[in-house]
């Protein structure tokens, strides 16, 4: 055996991007304090040098455990060598590297990255979040055994919860013939949801709050629609909701109705309640991610890579079904390659866990569905024969297509069937199946423009240009979203020694795949969200590529462009790096947006 020793990490790199973060977060401790003299609020510099230290800290724990780390072994592959007799042989060739594996250096950096998002871009700031919070709070009704709708088919929430989406307490509430307290729709308008419009005020209002009861809403007016008019000063508890749920599968909101759920039986106020389901929902990104970097047989580090984007991390600590959607994708891709290169042969339980994930996934965006034909990587000779490989296709799709009728029947119906539609932001008809049918013209025309015109925000908004709800002052600059996109190519080129596995036929087929997502995707948003007199398609935003980015880069390894050192390791720490800067970097931001 062949033993090839690579040079340690470099410390002069750790030292000084060290010195480089911290004389960053240095000038943005600038910025703070200047938006901090306007406001009077001087506790935001002492959090502020806690998000600076957290994030630099973390850089260095990483680095470590990156460049440093245990001794581990990597194998390579073979190459030849003479013996005496001049006869050739055969050995093996290990690489003798120092680091913690991937997916454990993946544990502590999502964890740390996810709270310091959880704290810097609080509750709702993320895009819909509002309307997926409400969705695991009727969910979370339910497995309290409580009434998960009211009036008007509107979500019960605890009174004091109304806060979450009435933050400055603008709502003017009747008491319900039931008891309970509601607002009109008209009443709700200017009322300010926490977090979606995230300024420096947010932060005070969270920093006044704190973890401690208010006291309830008093002075209550107004009458219902019954007539009653009994304004008795308070309700009895319950307050209806003003966001309506998304109409989904349940599943994509279990991990944050447990949270929630949790948060009620310990009583804690609102802001216990609106961290703790966002922190459960970060919990299940990282145990699926996680699975999926232990069952990926290559390519682990461009996964990781993918989840040091901002804007992943952004979306993994907040109430989105894009959490199940986007950890579901990568752990059901993993499987699928690690049943085409890594297993001897396809077990039941595999079968099943496939169509589990499909069945989660599939519901909250049909467009992903198409991801069940990266099972088509698996040799049938894995499966036994053609019969049993037909029997397992047929549990997957199965799974899914239950489900589907389940949760989406209605919502594939009209869309198939209907001839006209209108489109309520614009006020305006919209596109229908049949027009896009009849006139192949225009519907090509307006993929293409699109395509043209569109393609540098969908690059930039899949990185995390804009983070909070698509918000262009929450903005990582651009030449710190150019080095991911460049370090993610680094991670995607062949190193010395390293096997092409995604190759031929396969290559292509992963590129019909995401082809056909991101095709799919558009022509949703087309039905569901442009406006006929538009030239593009409105609506879709480059997070919607995310759960089949991984794979597509994986297929970008090739024999034209073969690197003579592995830096995947040098890449990822400097992704790192990046992520503590966005971070104390937006805190600051929001301290000056007064």
């Amino acid at each position: 055996m062949i033993e090839i020793k690579t040079k340690n990490a470099r410390p002069k790199l750790w030292l000084a991007m060290t010195v480089v973060l911290a004389a960053l977060a240095g000038m943005h401790f600038l910025d703070a304090r200047a938006g901090v003299l306007e406001s009077g609020d001087t506790w935001l510099l002492g959090r502020y040098l806690a998000v600076a230290a957290i994030g630099i800290g973390g850089s260095v724990l990483l680095g470590w455990m990156l460049l440093w780390g245990p001794k581990s072994g990597r194998r390579w592959g073979t190459a030849p060598e003479k013996t005496a007799a001049g006869e050739g042989k055969r050995e093996e060739r290990v690489l003798i590297r120092r680091g913690c594996p991937v997916e454990k250096v993946f544990l502590v950096s999502s964890l740390l990255f996810g709270m310091l998002s959880l704290y810097v871009l609080p509750a709702l700031s993320a895009p819909d979040e509002v309307r997926h919070y409400i969705s695991a709070y009727q969910l979370s009704n339910r497995i309290m055994g409580l009434p998960a709708v009211g009036e008007d088919g509107k979500v019960p929430v605890r009174e004091e919860d109304w806060f979450a989406e009435d933050s400055c307490r603008d709502f003017k509430p009747y008491v319900t013939a039931d008891g309970a307290l509601a607002t009109d729709a008209e009443g709700a308008e200017d009322a300010k949801v926490l977090g979606q419009m995230l300024t420096e005020e947010t932060y005070g209002l969270l920093h006044e709050k704190g973890l401690t009861w208010d006291e309830p809403r008093t002075g209550t007016v107004g009458t219902t629609e019954e007539g009653t008019a009994e304004a008795t000063g308070v309700g009895n508890g319950i307050a209806y909701s003003n966001h309506h749920p998304v109409v989904t599968t349940p599943v994509a909101y279990l991990a944050p109705a447990l949270g929630i759920t949790l948060a009620r039986l310990l009583d804690l106020n609102s802001v216990g309640l609106l961290f703790l389901g966002r922190f459960f929902n970060l919990l299940l990104f990282v145990g699926m991610t996680y699975l999926a970097l232990r069952k990926l047989p290559f390519g682990k580090e461009v996964l990781y890579g993918v989840t040091l984007l901002p804007m992943v991390v952004h979306l993994s600590a907040s109430y989105s079904y894009d959490v199940l959607i986007m950890a579901g994708i990568f752990y059901f891709t993993a499987y699928c390659l690690y049943l085409a290169y890594a297993a001897d042969r396809v077990r039941p339980v595999d079968i099943l866990i496939l169509a589990v994930l499909m069945a989660a996934v599939g519901p909250c965006k049909m467009v992903y569905t198409v991801f069940m034909g990266l099972c088509l990587l698996i040799p049938v000779k894995k499966f036994g024969n053609w019969g049993k490989w037909a029997l397992a296709a047929g549990c997957v799709l199965g799974a899914w297509a239950i489900v589907m009728v389940v949760i989406n029947g209605q919502t594939v119906a009209s869309y198939a069937t209907e001839t006209e539609n209108f489109i309520d932001w614009a006020q305006e008809p919209g596109f229908s199946m049949a027009l896009l049918i009849h006139q192949p013209v225009r519907t090509l025309q307006i993929f293409y423009n699109t395509l043209i015109w569109q393609a540098e925000t969908y690059h930039l908004t899949m990185l995390g240009a804009y983070l909070g709800n698509v918000d262009l002052v929450l903005d990582v600059p651009y030449i710190v979203l150019l080095f991911f996109t460049f370090g993610l190519i680094g991670l995607t080129l062949r190193k010395p020694g390293e096997n092409l596995m995604l190759t031929g036929g396969k290559r292509w087929w992963i590129w019909f795949l995401c082809l056909l997502c991101a095709g799919a995707t558009c022509a949703s948003m087309l039905l569901a969200w442009t406006p006929i007199s538009s030239r593009t398609i409105s609506g879709v935003q480059g997070r919607y590529f995310l759960p089949f980015l991984p794979v597509l880069l994986m297929t970008w390894k090739n024999d034209l462009v073969v690197l003579t050192k592995d830096p995947s390791r040098t890449i990822l720490y400097l992704m790192c790096c990046g992520q503590s800067f966005v971070w104390f970097r937006l805190f600051a931001i929001v301290c000056m947006r007064l």
